[in-house]
């Protein structure tokens, strides 16, 4: 984890702690040095709280600064790893990844929450979506010119991306190939089984295991298209369960979600040069649907 340098702080007169902390952060409101007072100051390397502490020369205050991350820990994504160009997280269902519109919740405007609390001068940048109901890994850029690198040479980075799903019903192959054109239609992704100029789709799949009404399926991205396997298990006859709009109408799912998990991610560092390799157990309501 990226951790921020504290910033310390000498005491050369006598005076209380809030009305120090005013003098050394005259750009934060009072509200705002409450709130840094409540959590993140030492003084001589003991956390104090209380307002009207008297300080004395010599003595040295510390904002941990750091410790806004410990407290900021979003219901919607959970970040697994950080350094100063880029993040990795994992994405909750119900979250939007992006979004034009500036009152809409999105992972983007999380992070960049975070990224304010840890006051990091930089600003989150999307790489790469994930569905608002699929839930899984995402990274994320702290500069546009991060987010570029892998824009310009997405194919030769990431090295692994994987999916697990529910399907409805018991598919025919334990593994196999779909390929398909997709084209972006008024209300859904369209597919056709040859080139109709739309943009070739390529997904590798294999059953991991089969129940009386349902099908577990890794699934492995060859191309990064919009609902690709979304779309490509409807052609299949073995729609992603609790889909709205690729699934069965009289879809009634026990989870309440869609049945989609990104869990695993691989790329080679844009900045660095690392291999990085991430992955996260499937979701706990997919082994209660495989179970019934």
């Amino acid at each position: 984890m990226f951790h921020v340098k504290h910033n310390e702080y000498r005491v050369n007169e006598s005076c209380e702690l809030l009305q120090f902390l005013q003098k050394r952060m005259p750009d934060r409101s009072r509200s705002r040095l409450k709130e840094v007072l409540a959590h993140n100051i030492c003084v001589d390397g003991r956390k104090v709280s209380q307002y009207n502490f008297p300080l004395q020369p010599g003595m040295v205050v510390t904002e941990e600064r750091a410790g806004y991350k410990e407290r900021l820990k979003p219901h919607d994504l959970d970040i697994l790893y950080e350094d100063e160009h880029l993040f990795v997280v994992n994405k909750h269902e119900g979250l939007l990844s992006y979004s034009r519109k500036p009152n809409d919740r999105t992972v983007i405007t999380v992070l960049n929450r975070y990224l304010e609390l840890t006051r990091q001068k930089c600003n989150a940048h999307v790489v790469h979506r994930l569905d608002r109901d699929t839930s899984g890994l995402m990274v994320v850029a702290k500069t546009k010119q991060v987010s570029q690198r892998f824009e310009a040479d997405w194919k030769g980075l990431v090295t692994d991306r994987a999916y697990v799903a529910v399907a409805w019903g018991k598919m025919e192959s334990e593994s196999g190939t779909i390929r398909s054109w997709l084209t972006n239609g008024e209300y859904c992704v369209l597919s056709s089984p040859t080139d109709n100029g739309g943009k070739l789709a390529v997904t590798h799949y294999k059953v991991v295991q089969t129940s009386r009404r349902y099908s577990l399926v890794e699934l492995r991205l060859e191309t990064g298209r919009r609902n690709q396997i979304r779309v490509h298990l409807r052609e299949e006859k073995h729609p992603v369960v609790h889909d709205p709009i690729y699934g069965y109408r009289d879809d009634v799912s026990p989870i309440g979600r869609l049945a989609l998990h990104a869990f695993r991610l691989g790329f080679t560092h844009p900045v660095t040069g690392r291999r990085l390799q991430f992955s996260t157990p499937y979701p706990a309501s997919f082994a209660k649907l495989m179970s019934i």
